[in-house]
């Protein structure tokens, strides 16, 4: 693990091989852990990076009313701090929305999106009274011992073919949260809309899913796929929400691919 310091604020990141920079963006309630089969597999080709979000993992907390525009500015400042001028950028969930934000903020950094079980933030991809409930599930949730809240979210995270190991391994790098960190989290993607800036994507994007996502319906990543130019959209077979998780094999290859093709 190896820290640096962005702007007072010190943030954690696993590294790992050689060649162009990919830079993988974990979901909420989690860090750079989800990331452990792509940090093996793509670092025979690739310099691998796996941040921790402020407020998550190794990485200090955010100030109060961080929004997704200083977790953008923030990466953007990680980014700036390791020398790397520009990068592929690999996002899961909560991840994809701040590769879309980074996008707004500074194009520059992007050379391709690959967008996993993506939102345009919760205000641009879902209704109104689902942000509302799902607000209100996560904040209950807080109250609750972390293992337990952890373990409530797998139903929509993996399928039930899932093995008890994967279950397990994802429950353990759950339960550690921030609560702090996940608040701000939660803040964040709640209050984001980025609907605006999909039209004006030049880079090339895939939106990846697993092909048994509940949490983040096809509906959502078709919208995001008519609205962002010339993206390109695939499934994960056999796998949910987590497919970095479930599928690696699969969801590594359909990286491989992409960038082979159109990196």
């Amino acid at each position: 693990m190896e820290r640096v310091d962005v702007d007072g604020m010190a943030i954690a990141f696993e590294r790992a091989g050689s060649g162009p920079p990919i830079v993988l963006l974990h979901g909420g309630m989690s860090d750079h852990r989800e990331w452990r089969a792509q940090l093996d597999d793509l670092s025979d080709s690739f310099t691998v990076l796996a941040w921790d979000a402020p407020g998550c993992g190794g990485s200090d907390d955010p100030p109060a009313g961080f929004a997704m525009a200083d977790y953008a500015d923030a990466l953007a400042g990680f980014l700036a701090t390791l020398g790397i001028g520009s990068a592929h950028l690999v996002g899961l969930s909560w991840g994809s929305t701040l590769a879309l934000e980074l996008y707004r903020r500074h194009p520059h950094v992007v050379r391709t999106m690959i967008l996993t079980a993506a939102y345009a933030g919760w205000a641009g991809s879902l209704a109104p009274e689902e942000v509302a409930e799902r607000l209100a599930a996560a904040l209950q949730g807080l109250e609750e011992p972390p293992e337990a809240y952890a373990r409530e979210w797998l139903p929509t995270l993996l399928t039930d073919r899932a093995p008890e190991e994967l279950r397990a391994e994802l429950v353990r790098i759950m339960a550690s949260y921030h609560p702090e960190g996940t608040r701000a989290m939660l803040n964040a993607i709640v209050a984001a809309d980025l609907r605006d800036v999909l039209p004006t994507i030049a880079v090339p994007t895939l939106l990846l899913a697993g092909e048994e996502d509940v949490r983040s319906p096809r509906a959502v990543q078709e919208e995001l796929h008519a609205r962002i130019p010339g993206s390109t959209m695939r499934r994960v077979p056999g796998a949910g929400h987590q497919c970095t998780m479930e599928a690696p094999a699969a969801f590594d290859d359909a990286v491989r691919s992409f960038l082979s093709e159109r990196g």
